[in-house]
């Protein structure tokens, strides 16, 4: 996407409107609680009781920090991250980061829809892999014939399908008291298999292809606004901009972690405090809930996998096109129609087919989804780098290089996935 000739044009009025405004933040944290995720998330709570709720509360501050960073790389210099690193930074380094994402993003869309096709067999039986085709059938023909801004809309709304996670939270009974205590004084510990739990929380919560997909999602709602532009030639309207952007992070990483709570807990009260404390999927975190937690508390659980993923695939399949078209100078927008953008939604539709055709491939799904999350770790260090150091860049950001206590939580974060990296590789050699 290029940016707009300069013009002078008063601040962008939003005054009143900036709940109809949430957007790429809000969508972005939503996306993160997808069906791997909450496998995730419930494997922490049943293996370890109440006892990773606190990695709800550290992760928090660390991603409205890298997710506020990307966003204003996209909103002041009005282009992605792919073209801003291959504007400034060698290209091996950009082709290397892009194909491990592409790689990623596709066993992480194979992972939601099997999740998804799983999650629909057990509501009303029937075959799980044609549930996945249609899912992921549907996610495609979503993304290329809808136009953007009622897209974006389809997507708000998705994200209220996660608070059945609220409520299933609130479905089941739970002692406050003991909560409050563990979450604040947890019973840690340095087992492997511990640290490899907190290692996976913090790799499914923080992931690279969310930091592409906000800045992107920037620069399009700077594109669908005719009195925007980007900020380092408007610098008039960054009050106001900045304003939103927060706000929109803000509350759409403490939706993310809020969900992210919600699983944890109701697995800790009900299947760790029942012995059942080996959950691999999300769909099997779903049938242990059910003999335990009831009927309605599965029903919920088991629509929250459907509706997340049909959330999470959009963002995963859109965030590989954006990094693909951003590396080639490719056209990269869901707002332009598909006749002509047809590389850009080719590889949209090239990551959601392929993620269908692995739902049939004869991989272990769950060996499938560890390697991703070690792609995704792996990939995550070098990015967050090259991100804070764009952040501080004046000939990409102007006069509005980050703050210092934005470059203390970045820097933070970084600092904390790559001591999440190293943990997790010494996991898996000591496992």
């Amino acid at each position: 996407m290029k940016n707009k000739k300069f013009s002078p044009k008063p601040p962008v009025d939003t005054h009143g409107t900036w709940l109809k405004k949430l957007g790429p933040g809000l969508i972005t944290g939503a996306a993160d609680d997808d069906p791997s995720g909450i496998a995730t998330y419930s494997q922490a709570g049943a293996q370890f009781g109440l006892n990773t709720l606190w990695t709800c509360f550290f992760t928090f501050p660390l991603m409205v920090g890298i997710q506020v960073i990307s966003a204003k790389i996209g909103r002041v210099s009005g282009h992605g991250l792919a073209t801003n690193i291959r504007r400034h930074y060698p290209w091996p380094f950009l082709y290397g980061i892009v194909a491990l994402l592409m790689v990623a993003n596709t066993i992480n869309i194979a992972a939601d829809i099997a999740a998804m096709g799983a999650a629909m067999k057990l509501l009303i039986g029937g075959s799980a892999h044609f549930y996945a085709v249609g899912f992921g059938v549907a996610s495609l023909l979503l993304q290329v014939f809808i136009p953007y801004k009622r897209y974006v809309r389809v997507l708000k709304w998705l994200t209220l399908v996660l608070l059945a996670y609220v409520a299933t939270m609130f479905a089941v009974h739970i002692p406050w008291g003991q909560v409050i205590r563990q979450t604040i004084w947890p019973h840690m510990s340095w087992k492997p298999e511990y640290i490899t739990m907190v290692v996976a929380i913090f790799g499914t919560t923080i992931s690279p292809y969310l930091f592409f997909w906000q800045a992107s999602q920037e620069v399009e709602e700077l594109e669908a606004d005719p009195k925007a532009q980007a900020l380092i030639e408007a610098p008039n309207q960054a009050r106001v901009s900045f304003s939103l952007i927060n706000i929109d992070t803000m509350v759409g990483m403490g939706f993310s972690n809020l969900i992210a709570f919600s699983i944890m807990l109701t697995t800790a009260v009900t299947l760790n405090l029942h012995g059942v404390t080996d959950i691999q999927t999300s769909a099997q975190a779903a049938t242990a809930l059910r003999p335990i937690a009831g009927e309605f508390a599965f029903w919920l659980f088991s629509i929250g996998i459907i509706g997340t993923g049909m959330l999470a695939v959009p963002v995963l399949a859109g965030s590989a096109a954006y990094a693909v078209a951003g590396t080639f100078s490719w056209k990269n927008s869901l707002a332009t129609k598909p006749e002509l953008n047809k590389a850009f939604y080719s590889i949209i539709a090239a990551a959601t087919l392929l993620g269908v055709l692995i739902c049939f491939a004869p991989i272990d799904p769950i060996k499938a989804l560890i390697w991703s999350a070690v792609v995704n770790g792996v990939i995550s260090v070098p990015i967050m780098f090259i991100m804070m150091l764009m952040a501080s860049r004046k000939d990409i950001m102007g006069s509005f290089v980050i703050r210092l206590g934005l470059r203390i939580l970045g820097w933070s974060c970084t600092i904390a996935m790559a001591f999440a990296v190293i943990g997790m590789f010494w996991g898996m050699l000591t496992a």
